[in-house]
């Protein structure tokens, strides 16, 4: 509430001059506290709490009369998987890898490179996809997809690289998944006939 203090004052000084005295304002604030705890109490009360925040995942369908590795089932056609190996080394070839006894010239050598590098193996074989569907070998709903498969010896930097490869080649259709004994020994024996040699940087 506000009171007038009358307490003090001045005055001008001469003859026939009355003394004045001077009002001044004091505001006391005291009320105000009890106001702003009402406000607190009021909008707690009336707020609604935040509520956790969920996403819908559609899952895609599940066909009943489907065996189950039929579901996951990739064509050979459109894969192209890649292992992360020592030294930055990038290993490829085309396919999925389920054939046992593959050629000898299945695994290929390449690099992080801009130029000659995994990026362009990955947009020739988009390209490659891309035709098949023109050709109508392929559905339309057949993606390019790359499977990416990190070495016990490959660095993190290597796997960040490659998805990063993933985002800049706009390849919709990946995955990370654990290298095979087999790739293994394919790495090992490449790397053997090239006399152990890392790829230029």
């Amino acid at each position: 509430m506000a009171e007038l203090d009358t307490s003090g004052g001045g005055h001008k000084k001469g003859p026939g001059v009355k003394k004045a005295k001077k009002l001044s304002t004091r505001i006391d604030l005291t009320p105000m506290v009890d106001l702003g705890f009402l406000l607190i109490t009021f909008f707690m009360y009336t707020t609604t709490l935040a509520k956790p925040k969920t996403m819908e995942i559609n899952m895609p369908y599940k066909d009943p009369n489907m065996k189950i590795e039929d579901q996951n089932k990739i064509k050979k056609s459109v894969a192209l998987t890649v292992l992360l190996s020592k030294n930055h080394r990038v290993y490829y070839y085309e396919g999925i890898g389920d054939d046992p006894n593959p050629p000898p010239d299945f695994l290929h050598q390449t690099n992080f490179n801009a130029k000659d590098g995994i990026r362009s193996e990955i947009i020739k074989k988009k390209k490659f996809v891309d035709d098949m569907k023109r050709a109508g070998t392929l559905t339309a709903k057949d993606e390019t997809t790359v499977l990416i498969k990190p070495d016990t010896t490959s660095t993190y930097a290597d796997l960040v690289n490659m998805l990063d490869e993933m985002s800049i080649n706009d390849v919709k259709v990946y995955a990370i998944i654990d290298i095979s004994d087999i790739e293994q020994d394919f790495i090992k024996k490449t790397e053997e006939a090239a006399g152990g040699a890392a790829p230029k940087p």
